[in-house]
């Protein structure tokens, strides 16, 4: 069905027409104006609850094939900047807003978000009712959809519904292969501070390989931060060229997809892992990834968890951490075999949030203890890690 325009846009109030429009697989359609680049994009429509931090999560590898809806009425208001950037590779498909874009009003803006957007090739859709949305894919689970955005304001609605009733969605899809590094190489930059931005690792006591199925780079820089040599490896790497770079820990980043599909070529890697006992952590999509290494299960979720504000449980030492959170996938708990261990539990919907292997120096979490965005609640994960590290090399 196709909304009202009253009702779906805020700004069609006005006499100017529609230049976007939002067509969902079951022929619904969402009016607005067209923001970003010009053109067609399809893929899983999301929403994201973050009140900050959007120019993270668009350049986040883990929401590649998603169109990503932002809660949150005011996004564009702080521009961009040439600093918050995740990855300068594929990244989100779309965006999806409320209230149009406005002139940015901080301090380290360098230009107006629908600039940073048109240079990317990004297409959006501004003057969308997004509660309704919202609403819409909480009941009915994360539905396929096209962004589209034309000048002219002519749209071919039935071809449009047609391509987001056809495009496979993201179960079954291995995305990591698009958004992972193709040769392997050194990160030295480390967290960003207040009067000199970023800096550098000058003198590492540690070798950590990162496997990037969809690395962020503020993953880089925490492990960076903590005294690491971090070289990242594709994707598609195997034991052997991982163990080529001699590590002290291992790391297995974030990413879009399936895990079950990445998982065809990166868990017998992962088991390898495992099984020689180096520390080893993961991150999100890494986190499913390890956890059908040992055995257990993941499933799409009805609507995922994204946002900067999901409550979760650390059941090891009983503390409550907010965290950052993009994932559409779980691991079940029911499938956990014996020797592994759920250390963190989500308090919005009780699904696992971690893990970790009875009698090795292995664990992993669903969420982004990065965060960028989001709190710093989690940091603490990090230094578990180089502890592990550190304690197995003494």
């Amino acid at each position: 069905m196709s909304y009202a325009n009253k009702d779906d846009a805020v700004d069609l109030n006005s006499n100017r027409t529609a230049t976007a429009v939002l067509v969902l697989g079951d022929g619904t359609v969402f009016h607005g104006f067209g923001i970003g680049a010009v053109g067609e994009t399809v893929g899983e429509v999301c929403f994201n609850t973050s009140m900050t931090g959007y120019q993270e999560s668009l350049t986040d590898p883990s929401f590649a094939g998603q169109l990503i809806t932002f809660t949150f009425p005011h996004i564009g208001n702080v521009g961009f900047n040439d600093e918050d950037i995740e990855t300068t590779g594929i990244a989100a498909a779309g965006l999806i807003i409320r209230a149009s874009i406005t002139d940015p009003a901080n301090w380290r803006a360098v230009g107006p978000l629908d600039d940073w957007l048109k240079s990317r090739g990004l297409i959006g859709i501004a003057g969308v009712d997004t509660r309704r949305l919202t609403h819409f894919i909480r009941k009915s689970g994360a539905p396929n959809g096209v962004i589209a955005h034309s000048k002219d304001g002519k749209f071919d609605i039935p071809a449009l519904t047609e391509k987001a009733a056809s495009w496979p969605g993201l179960e079954g899809m291995d995305l990591a292969k698009e958004v992972s590094c193709k040769e392997p190489y050194e990160w030295t930059e480390t967290r960003w501070a207040m009067g000199s931005g970023y800096g550098e690792q000058t003198a590492p006591a540690r070798h950590i390989v990162a496997v990037d199925y969809g690395v962020k780079r503020n993953i880089l820089r925490c492990l960076a931060e903590l005294g690491c040599r971090v070289t990242v490896v594709p994707a598609t790497a195997t034991f052997d060229d991982i163990m080529a770079f001699k590590p002290d820990g291992i790391f297995l980043a974030n990413g879009p997809g399936d895990p079950a599909a990445t998982g065809e070529y990166a868990v017998p890697v992962i088991q390898q892992c495992v099984d020689s006992s180096i520390p080893t952590f993961g991150i999100c999509l890494g986190h499913q990834m390890l956890a059908l290494a040992v055995g257990a299960k993941t499933k799409k979720m009805h609507q995922g968890h994204r946002g900067a504000n999901q409550p979760v449980k650390d059941l090891t030492t009983g503390k409550v951490e907010i965290t950052s959170q993009n994932h559409g996938f779980v691991v079940t708990r029911e499938s956990l075999p014996d020797g592994v261990t759920e250390t963190h539990k989500s308090l919005f919907d009780g699904v696992v949030e971690g893990l970790e292997i009875d009698g090795k120096p292995v664990f992993s979490v669903q969420y982004h203890p990065e965060a960028s965005p989001g709190p710093q609640d989690s940091y603490y994960l990090f230094k578990r890690f180089i502890d592990l590290v550190d304690r197995k090399n003494a």
